[in-house]
């Protein structure tokens, strides 16, 4: 079952929806309507895959067209996602009502970003950790938002790392995928996330830990997720070579805080064929993500390679057959048996 869904009006209310809204609601009942007609046990899908997201459009912008690529193959895709994204930026203006320091609506509009990003990747399985809205978007590191007790931020380990781990346990991934240890780029709901998932990772294969939360089960992998520092920077020349300037403020890959070392990146996935479902899964993060903005100008410009491809480093695991043209992995269940 999936938790994308906008909670049902009261009895005889009625709600008025504009064209964008009526498309996100119509997107959200697609979904949980191919959860519901979908009868199907985890383990009745050799491949099982749980990724661990901060916030909504996460999901898309570093994992979507792999999420994409391995849904069209018929694996099982497990999205977790810890927060509703409360404190993001609304680059609609329209909609600039809705955020955190006026209506604070932010949030509950999101899930239905949310539902129809998953519904344009063929992911069917979402769940927000502990239940939509258990955990509130903690803001950009240090900030006063950090301190709110309901944030993820603050969240209790315990509590978070038992509902996922329930998850894990349910699912029974091979392969699980999260942030690295400083979350990709420092937010502090990313660090988070990357502290419960590995948490959880070693906890749910422990039969000492939680049996009431069901039978215990050790994923093979653990990858983090990765931009290597020569794509990013093939990105920025190529859009400096069109004349966009404008690429989060900076010249080189060494200006952005999200790059890594093209030598950490262990995996990468050429899902290329799936790019129009990844765009459509951006597009449908509207508030969070500007169609001319440097994302699209990137895609516009490198093509395939820029988003079509995506990187991991794996953390945990046999590292598989290395059949990529650097010496990578090109499947994130390489070496694993499926049988």
């Amino acid at each position: 079952m999936t938790d994308a869904t906008l909670p049902p009006p009261e009895p005889g209310e009625r709600i008025e929806l504009d064209d964008e809204a009526a498309v996100l609601a119509e997107a959200a009942t697609a979904v949980e309507a191919a959860a519901e007609t979908v009868d199907m046990e985890p383990l009745d899908s050799p491949r099982r895959l749980l990724l661990v997201h901060a916030h909504p459009d996460d999901e898309t912008i570093g994992t979507g067209a792999t999420m994409a690529l391995y849904a069209a193959q018929g694996a099982l895709v497990t999205l977790v996602t810890c927060t509703l994204g409360e404190e993001g930026e609304v680059l609609v203006p329209g909609l600039a009502h809705l955020a955190s320091d006026q209506d604070d609506a932010l949030g509950q509009h999101r899930i239905g970003e949310l539902a129809a990003a998953c519904e344009a990747l063929r992911v069917t399985d979402h769940r927000f950790l502990g239940g939509p809205g258990r955990w509130r978007d903690s803001g950009m590191m240090g900030t006063p938002q950090n301190d709110r007790p309901e944030c993820f931020w603050q969240a209790d380990l315990d509590e978070a790392v038992r509902d996922l781990v329930a998850i894990v346990r349910e699912v029974r991934p091979q392969v699980v995928v999260t942030y690295d240890s400083n979350g990709g780029y420092g937010h502090p709901d990313h660090v988070q996330a990357h502290r419960v998932t590995v948490a959880a990772f070693d906890a749910a294969g422990d039969p000492s830990y939680a049996p009431e939360l069901g039978e215990t089960w050790q994923a093979a992998k653990l990858y983090w997720t990765a931009f290597p520092n020569s794509v990013l920077q093939a990105g920025i020349d190529h859009l400096k070579a069109s004349g966009e300037t404008n690429f989060f403020g900076a010249d080189s890959a060494d200006d952005l805080p999200f790059g890594v070392p093209d030598e950490q990146v262990t995996t990468e996935v050429d899902a290329g064929d799936h790019l129009d479902a990844k765009t459509a899964a951006m597009r449908a993060h509207k508030t969070q993500i500007e169609v001319d903005g440097p994302f699209f100008a990137l895609s516009n410009n490198v093509g395939q390679r820029a988003f079509g491809t995506e990187y991991y480093t794996l953390a945990r695991g046999d590292r598989g057959p290395s059949d990529g043209p650097l010496g990578r992995e090109v499947d994130l269940f390489a070496g694993i048996d499926h049988t």
